[in-house]
């Protein structure tokens, strides 16, 4: 071979290396497309397996006023859940860790028991509108949660250093502490009273009211703009406090940024619909294992668009069967057997 033609070739491994690379970032881009094009017939699908046949008729235009705020709902609650539970992911460095060890479902009951025990005795009308999915309610319960998480953030965080095990040892021990008031109230609850707080108890997209989808559209767009924003800062936080600290990256500051992100999207999300403590952990692993990478700009996507898929999938199959209802307990099932395989396996890092 000529001297030249010896020169200006790259080396083999560089070769491999830029063809290995360029595979992987179109493989992960296809899962990107192939998942957007699944997400979007699955809820196609739950919008036309539900409509009348007779088009145009009032009952067809009723039900696809309900199912288009249903398909909202359930594309705000994926994009929440699932981006929320990568970025917590990405400060605690654990896979198995997700939002709702904060006690952020816990507070929710709380909240619902204490408005149920000592409201509804004096003004049932008024505890209807504030259970019952509407703007006030979904507002009041939201500023809520998110006051008292960004409380603890600021409370814990406020030092020189960040102790992330800290605030989560914080957080499991108010989720026991708001759990335990939960089920102190609820046994001095009379029935009728406590069959409106099990409603609570249960994630439902039903009768979600539109200025209701409004509110928590408008917050979930500004968590998504706050995101994008950090950009590859969220990258760089994968490698951990030291790493990120030498590379410029203000690891104290991007933190406290990011968990007052999650504290609204998932009090947004679980003040529309309801708790769902394990269907963060699922998209989000999922999203790990077919991307083979934890880079946030395939990730992030790919996290709210298996939300997408397994809610709006899960909807129309337990729908055929006759059990639509039972929908979050079939999450919280596959979700703490995933929880379990995963600390079990040792693949929470």
């Amino acid at each position: 071979m000529p001297e030249t033609a010896i020169l200006s070739a790259p080396p083999a491994g560089l070769i491999h290396g830029r063809t290995r690379a360029e595979s992987d970032r179109r493989r992960r881009w296809i899962v990107v497309i192939v998942c957007a094009v699944v997400a979007v017939a699955a809820i196609a699908a739950l919008i036309l397996s539900g409509l009348p046949a007779t088009v145009g008729s009032r009952a067809w235009s009723y039900s696809l006023d309900r199912l288009s705020r249903h398909a909202v709902a359930i594309v705000l609650v994926s994009v929440a859940v699932g981006v929320s539970t990568v970025i917590f992911q990405t400060v605690t460095g654990n896979r198995i860790l997700t939002p709702a060890l904060m006690g952020f479902d816990s507070l929710y009951l709380l909240i619902q028991t204490m408005l149920v025990f000592f409201m509804i005795p004096r003004d049932a009308a008024v505890i209807g509108g504030l259970t019952s999915g509407g703007l006030s309610g979904f507002l009041g319960q939201t500023a809520i949660m998110v006051v008292a998480s960004t409380s603890l953030y600021l409370w814990l965080l406020g030092g020189r250093r960040t102790d992330i095990h800290l605030l989560l040892l914080v957080g499991v021990v108010f989720g026991v502490f708001f759990r335990s008031a939960s089920s102190f109230f609820q046994r001095l609850l009379d029935p009728a009273a406590y069959l409106q707080v099990q409603d609570a108890m249960f994630a439902s997209f039903r009768g979600v009211q539109l200025d209701v989808l409004v509110a928590c559209g408008v917050i979930v767009v500004a968590g998504l703009v706050v995101v994008a924003i950090l950009g590859r800062r969220l990258d760089v936080m994968l490698l951990g406090r030291d790493p990120a600290v030498a590379l410029g990256v203000n690891h104290r500051k991007v933190t406290i940024v990011i968990l007052v992100v999650v504290s609204f999207l998932v009090s947004a999300s679980t003040a529309l619909i309801g708790p769902v403590m394990f269907f963060g952990l699922i998209v989000a692993n999922a999203a790990y294992a077919l991307l083979g990478t934890t880079l946030h700009r395939y990730t992030l996507p790919v996290a709210s668009l298996l939300g997408v898929i397994a809610l709006a999938g899960g909807e129309m199959v337990l729908g055929a069967l006759g059990v639509e209802s039972a929908l979050s307990i079939v999450i919280e099932f596959a979700g703490g057997l995933l929880f379990l395989f995963l600390l079990l396996t040792n693949r929470a890092r």
